[in-house]
């Protein structure tokens, strides 16, 4: 008997990404129901045909089921995996155009605009989680909608669910370390918080790769989403580790300001473009594979991610994953209910970090406690509808800090999302 899947957000022009994933793996992860729900019928329709074309060239006898019900999308799901967007792309506009406005940072998961995305979204999430209670107990909900680590740390605080936070970014990383370096089947040491992480160990054969590895990518691994940038070998030096792309806004914060300004459009405009070519090209019936176009949005290697985290999951590989979990008694120098990005091992059980013995980098302790504050107050503020502590954690936001600029922007921004915060407007 094959795996009932849910997908909950299912109208977004990621999922053919997701479903190609699905489809290389059908030996070993056999999917008999593809529930596919979206509250957008319109782009439902389109991404879901495209879907059911996929499946039909791959030769799957998978039922797909399309719908706006998450009751019955839910019901006996054994995976469920989330990407959802409140507010949609208009939403995302908004918390990267409105903070240029007063000095600040505007992006999807760091500083400001990622804050208001939050509150935004763990509402929402939370309520799909308190269902999935119900309805699916041992389902896994994978879940890799922005921003994702925060998300993480409410469903796993918050609810019984068996959760995950999943990104594409740490997986190019390591990719791009095997590449760099010419390395088959490296044991890689992963540690931070969701788009604050950091490669701090690179292993092969008991060979010491790791001062090679900070030698060749000072650049970063640049992702699709994020203005090119570069950080410098004195930089990576100072950090002490390989940090993902996000890290540039912290240490390069006025170059992406400028950077940010300087832009005719925002990202999310950009991708309004992206996806409106894609939902044209979907609707071409002749077209029955993912589209070359779609690695433009960033999703590119998420079904990777995705798919191979569940098949690790379903047949217990006991394999290394860079997931974002509770941090246990994994890092003594975090709490135990810390959700962090980390390497763990992987199996019918779901995710243990590992643990990484004589960590001593006091930067990566101190920009990952200070910025896991920032997310527990966001949480607070999201579920109790608190404007104290919205701006208390504004203020503990590294790209935010300065409480006028925090405050001017966060009473504009929160009128223009009203209709998502239901949590602030009772």
């Amino acid at each position: 008997m094959g795996l009932k899947l849910a997908v909950i957000g299912a109208g977004s022009t990621y999922l053919p990404e997701l479903i190609q994933g699905v489809i290389d793996r059908a030996a070993v992860f056999p999917v008999s129901k593809l529930y596919l729900e979206d509250i957008d019928e319109y782009k439902l329709n389109i991404v879901g045909s495209l879907v059911e074309r996929m499946l039909k060239r791959a030769g799957l006898d998978t039922e797909v089921v399309k719908t706006d019900c998450l009751e019955s999308s839910l019901d006996g799901a054994d995976f469920v995996f989330g990407q959802i967007r409140v507010g949609k792309l208009a939403a995302r506009i908004l918390d990267e155009k409105i903070p240029l406005k007063h000095n600040l940072i505007g992006q999807e998961t760091v500083g400001i605009g990622g804050f208001f995305k939050a509150l935004r979204t763990i509402p929402v999430i939370i309520d799909i989680a308190q269902r999935m209670e119900k309805l699916c107990p041992d389902a896994f909900f994978i879940n890799f909608s922005n921003p994702s680590g925060i998300l993480a740390e409410a469903l796993l605080n918050n609810t019984k669910i068996k959760a995950m936070g999943l990104c594409n970014g740490p997986i190019g990383m390591i990719s791009r370390v095997k590449k760099d370096l010419g390395l088959t089947a490296p044991e890689i040491d992963f540690i931070g918080l969701n788009h604050l992480s950091f490669i701090v160990g690179v292993r092969e054969n008991g060979i010491d790769y790791f001062p090679k590895a900070m030698e060749t990518m000072a650049g970063t691994v640049q992702l699709q989403n994020i203005p090119k940038g570069e950080l410098s070998p004195e930089a990576l030096r100072a950090m002490g580790g390989i940090p993902i792309s996000y890290l540039q806004y912290y240490a390069l914060r006025e170059q992406k300001l400028a950077h940010l300004r300087g832009e005719k459009q925002s990202r999310g405009e950009v991708c309004v473009e992206i996806e409106n070519g894609l939902l044209e090209m979907y609707q071409d019936e002749n077209l029955n594979e993912k589209p070359a176009l779609l690695d433009k949005r960033g999703g590119h290697m998420y079904s990777e991610a995705a798919m191979t985290l569940a098949d690790a999951i379903y047949n217990d590989k006991k394999e290394r994953h860079v997931v974002n979990v509770l941090n246990g008694g994994t890092f003594d120098f975090m709490n135990a209910d810390d959700c962090i990005e980390t390497t763990c091992i992987v199996g019918k059980n779901g995710a243990v970090p590992v643990p990484i013995p004589g960590f001593a980098n006091n930067y990566i302790k101190g920009i990952m406690k200070t910025v896991k504050y920032y997310e527990k107050l966001t949480i607070e503020a999201a579920l109790e509808g608190s404007d104290s502590k919205a701006l208390a954690a504004l203020m503990l936001n590294p790209l935010v800090g300065d409480f006028d600029a925090a405050s001017a922007c966060y009473y504009e921004m929160k009128e223009a999302h009203k209709k998502y915060l239901p949590a602030f407007y009772p």
